[in-house]
């Protein structure tokens, strides 16, 4: 039967049973009497019961006084902030620009104002890459990263929405607008730097326009490929441009190399023309001295003065001609006249020792045994001395 039926008393059948004060069981605790006994310790209220002074549990003054100075105090520690070295920060008050400070410890109103730090000392990076139409009409892939750095905090906050993001569309589109106006040849081969420094140079004018707050450090071009479908034909053409690249500094180098050489030789040839006509301006010049002073003696003798040019003009020939050949004169032979064996005999009987004859030997040789004269004397190898310059005269 249930607590609460008719007919119960509910005296002995009360779950709390509060009407039966001796009884085992207790009732719930009161939640007012239990909150003032609480901030009756923390000394904020009065203790409960019936002879209590306060009455409904008020907070009194001086508690009150004593968590408002609490909570100032909180308030102004949690003022208190760090900027670091690298960094800048931009100082909101009540969501508008208000300052910027360095590096250092500083403090600001909570809830009054905010701060955003902003690294402007370390570079950043970002790359781009990807399919790209050339102005040839090909396809082709490319990645280029750009290094940058904040410049402006306010500018890189509040200019533009996601300054990162803005470089990286304007590095996209510069890149595009290069890569359209190359050809595919020109990318893969010699004209990487050019298109790296335009590429550089549009990222540079956009961020001035756009005022984004970021300055571009470098601009690095890793690298153009082709498609996969046609890579090693591209291949075999970026092979062939570097070897006809290599020829020409070969060609290059060799050039630097023979022009010195050449005109080494330029200027050995023409000092030696230089010589070779002073040296016939001056022979020259004593030719017409000695004609000069041979003219007088020619006209006071003119017989005597050509016999003796003429065999000056003779000895001059001969001496420099070993060999000579003499037009007899009444005659159809020439006779030849070699000087030079004559000079060879000449010198080899002048080398050989004379050794002393045998008594046997000198009266076999005056008898004429051996065929030869016997006056003793070798035959001369000339027949005639009529050659002779005195005999000839």
């Amino acid at each position: 039967m249930a607590w609460n039926q008719p007919g119960n008393s509910g005296k002995d059948k009360d779950p709390w049973n509060q009407n039966n004060q001796g009884g085992k069981d207790q009732g719930p605790p009161d939640l007012d009497e239990a909150l003032r006994n609480l901030m009756g310790k923390l000394g904020l209220g009065g203790k409960g019961g019936g002879g209590g002074q306060q009455s409904g549990g008020g907070l009194p003054m001086k508690g009150l006084g004593f968590a408002l100075v609490l909570l100032g105090v909180i308030w102004f520690i949690a003022g208190f902030y760090t900027v670091k070295e690298a960094e800048r920060g931009v100082i909101l008050r009540f969501g508008a620009y208000h300052n910027e400070v360095t590096s250092g410890l500083h403090w600001r109103p909570v809830f009054i104002d905010s701060v955003t730090n902003v690294d402007v000392n370390n570079v950043s990076s970002q790359q781009t890459s990807g399919f790209m139409l050339t102005e040839d009409e090909n396809v082709v892939r490319v990645e280029l990263a750009v290094q940058y750095r904040v410049m402006n905090p306010r500018a890189y906050l509040f200019n533009v929405e996601g300054a990162d993001n803005s470089l990286s569309q304007i590095t996209d589109s510069a890149l595009r607008y290069v890569i359209g106006h190359n050809t595919m040849d020109n990318i893969l081969t010699v004209g990487r730097e050019e298109i790296r420094q335009q590429t550089w140079e549009i990222i540079d004018r956009l961020s001035e326009r756009y005022d984004i707050g970021i300055r571009v450090i470098d601009v690095n071009f890793q690298g153009a490929r082709p498609p996969e479908e046609v890579r090693d034909a591209f291949d075999d053409a970026i092979r062939a441009q570097e070897d006809q690249e290599r020829f020409v500094r070969e060609a290059e180098a060799y050039a630097r190399e023979i022009e010195p050489t050449a005109r080494g030789r330029v200027r050995r040839m023409q000092q030696e023309a230089q010589a070779y006509k002073e040296q016939m301006v001056l022979r020259a010049q004593g030719e017409v001295a000695r004609f000069n002073e041979l003219l007088p003696e020619y006209q006071a003798a003119p017989q005597v003065t050509r016999q003796r040019i003429f065999l000056e003009t003779l000895e001059a020939i001969y001496a420099a001609n070993a060999k000579i050949f003499i037009d007899v004169e009444g005659g159809n032979n020439m006779m030849y006249l070699p000087l030079d064996k004559i000079l060879e005999q000449h010198g080899a009987r002048r080398s050989q020792p004379q050794l002393p004859m045998l008594p046997s030997q000198q009266n076999g040789q005056a008898s004429g045994a051996t065929g030869q004269p016997s006056s003793g004397q070798p035959e001369s190898p000339r027949s005639s001395n009529r050659f002779s310059p005195r005999g000839g005269n």
